[in-house]
């Protein structure tokens, strides 16, 4: 995604020793955040709340995710070290979008790499590309360690640009659909690649489901005035009450970073998909879908979209209309 950054918290240098062992009380207002990740866990009454976060370690930088706990929604207990990236990791750096999720007994971490390996001459306009990709880590357990599969190796193509993987499961075969990346691809894709029944790695060709620029109100730019290029991010997937498939993702509308729906026209993964007319929510992005202990379907993005501190993460309660969704208003 254009610019994103690690998350740290206002204290967060303070955090990387001690502060760990010593979880402090938050609320969303006080977490700076980009991309969001929340999953409850019912048996414990717990929600979770995932964050990019590396630490520095003899001159050298790590990446990592720590987790955020809740049993309201509204106090956050943290943060807990979940993951580090493995120091003899294919691709190493910083982690983006970091979103776990429970598949056959197990938890899963989605994790964009954003690496210092210089790998592929900018196109024209653009800066120099370091190599970037998504990878799957697991875990018995929601706070991790998260661990890597016995290669080590990203779960996308190595010749792309890419990033913000999510898991979908059909018909027991589960899938990974991610961003091929619009400072590559400059119409930015998202496409889908099977994956291995143990996640271990991808199955397959990977296949394009659509280009940023399909969508009406996706105006391209990547947030600059005049540039022609669409960006395609923070995909997740949702099933309707209607039994409509339907994908929310993220780009720009006339320069601000906004949410749109795709669906499905044959209900399957693979469509084809056809775009929603207009986005359902503009001045924050990269969102997801969760319910919460109270049965209420909510939506958690990252606004503004601002590098620089002044994020957080926003939660809203959805209604599901079968054909679309419709932001209510932020849950309080």
């Amino acid at each position: 995604m254009l610019k994103k950054l690690s998350l740290f918290v206002a204290t967060s240098v303070a955090m990387v020793g001690m502060a760990f062992a010593q979880p402090k009380t938050y609320t969303l207002d006080d977490i700076n955040i980009r991309d969001p990740y929340i999953m409850p866990v019912e048996k414990e009454g717990v929600y979770y709340m995932y964050a990019s976060s590396g630490v520095s370690e003899n001159g050298k930088f790590y990446g990592g995710v720590v987790a955020y706990k809740s049993r309201d929604l509204k106090t956050w207990e943290g943060p807990v070290r979940v993951f580090e990236v493995p120091h003899d990791n294919y691709l190493t750096g910083n982690v983006w979008a970091p979103e776990v999720h429970k598949y056959k007994g197990k938890y899963y971490l989605f994790a964009t790499l954003n690496s210092d390996v210089r790998w592929k001459a900018p196109k024209q306009g653009h800066p120099a590309y370091n190599h970037r990709a998504t990878q799957i880590f697991w875990s018995k357990s929601p706070e991790g360690p998260f661990l890597p599969f016995e290669s080590k190796a990203p779960h996308t193509p190595l010749d792309e640009m890419c990033l913000d993987g999510t898991l979908w499961v059909e018909n027991g075969t589960p899938y990974m659909v991610y961003c091929h990346e619009w400072v590559e691809a400059l119409d930015g894709e998202m496409d889908l690649v099977e994956l291995k029944k143990d996640l271990s790695a991808p199955v397959g060709t990977p296949q394009r489901l659509f280009c940023a620029s399909a969508a009406e109100w996706s105006t391209g730019g990547g947030g600059k005035e005049g540039s022609k290029t669409y960006v395609t991010d923070g995909c997740f997937l949702y099933r309707s009450k209607t039994g409509k498939l339907l994908m929310m993702w993220s780009s720009f509308k006339d320069g601000t970073y906004a949410v749109g729906l795709a669906e499905s026209d044959t209900g399957k993964i693979i469509g084809p998909w056809r775009q929603q007319k207009e986005p359902i929510f503009i001045n924050g992005g990269h969102s997801m879908l969760f319910t919460d202990f109270e049965g209420r379907l909510c939506l958690v993005l990252h606004s503004p979209n601002s590098p620089g501190g002044k994020e957080r993460a926003k939660i809203f309660e959805v209604e599901d209309l079968g054909h679309t969704l419709r932001v209510k208003g932020e849950l309080k």
